[in-house]
């Protein structure tokens, strides 16, 4: 089986177009700030990542499909924030496909996923078959709304989680790529990573005191508590569902399996 590991990220607008403007903050800043971070986190994964854009620039639509299209990418991933007529009308995460079936409806999914999971609320997976960076790409192709930019909580969310929020889309990219080469990838809940061991060891104590399947995993200088580890990700939904009522911050996390 090929090894599908190359996507090309596209910021959404840029240069004279800013997309939606809330009390002087264009969408386009926050669409090529998250594209960058998740690219960087995914070279970092070895995935060949190309971008549409890297600075404030300008592209028409038709020039951002055609860019994906010559890129030779085996995904399209479109970076954008959400806006409401009425300001603060609407909260939450949301990704755009141009229908629910295939490739794209699996990376979709896993990529909402992964933004609830960082806090947004569920706005869910839309079939959007007029937009061009969805119609006219030859890839599977997705669209983030990544919170609403009208919404001060959402924005709140995004500037204080940025780091948490570029980790949990590249992690869900990262896992849909992984899929796709046939090999298994379980989702884990995090409830914490901690630079001191002690620490850590309590929050593992306390999970198992909870009756939670618990274990810690060192990683880039953390000690990382997390419980469970679930082929299927409506499963792990559960568990994490279960964690929140315990008043637990959780964040979903992909590991591929060991050979």
């Amino acid at each position: 089986m090929a090894v599908t590991q190359k996507v090309i990220l596209d910021a959404g607008h840029g240069g004279a177009e800013p997309g939606a403007v809330y009390a002087g903050r264009p969408e386009k800043d926050d669409n090529l700030k998250l594209a960058l971070a998740v690219g960087k986190l995914l070279a970092e994964k070895g995935v060949d990542v190309m971008f549409t854009r890297i600075d404030d620039t300008y592209q028409t639509p038709y020039e951002k499909a055609e860019i994906g299209n010559r890129s030779g990418a085996d995904y399209f991933v479109s970076f954008h924030r959400n806006a409401m007529p009425r300001p603060g009308s609407a909260s939450g995460a949301q990704v755009l496909v141009y229908e629910k079936s295939g490739p794209a409806e699996v990376l979709a999914e896993n990529i909402l996923a992964a933004l609830t999971s960082a806090g947004f609320a569920d706005q869910g997976v839309v079939e959007r078959p007029g937009l061009i960076v969805l119609n006219q790409t030859r890839m599977p192709s997705v669209l983030i709304e990544t919170g609403f930019l009208d919404n001060e909580a959402d924005n709140r969310l995004y500037d204080e989680n940025f780091d948490g929020i570029a980790g949990a889309v590249a992690d869900a990219v990262y896992g849909t790529l992984k899929q796709e080469q046939g090999r298994p990838v379980y989702y884990q809940i995090q409830i914490g990573a901690y630079t001191d061991k002690n620490a850590a060891a309590q929050a593992y104590n306390q999970l198992m005191s909870q009756g939670f399947p618990a274990y810690i995993v060192y990683r880039d200088g953390y000690y990382k508590v997390r419980a469970g580890a679930f082929l299927n990700m409506d499963n792990a939904a559960q568990m994490e569902k279960r964690l929140r009522e315990y008043g637990y911050n959780t964040y979903m996390v992909h590991e591929e399996a060991v050979d």
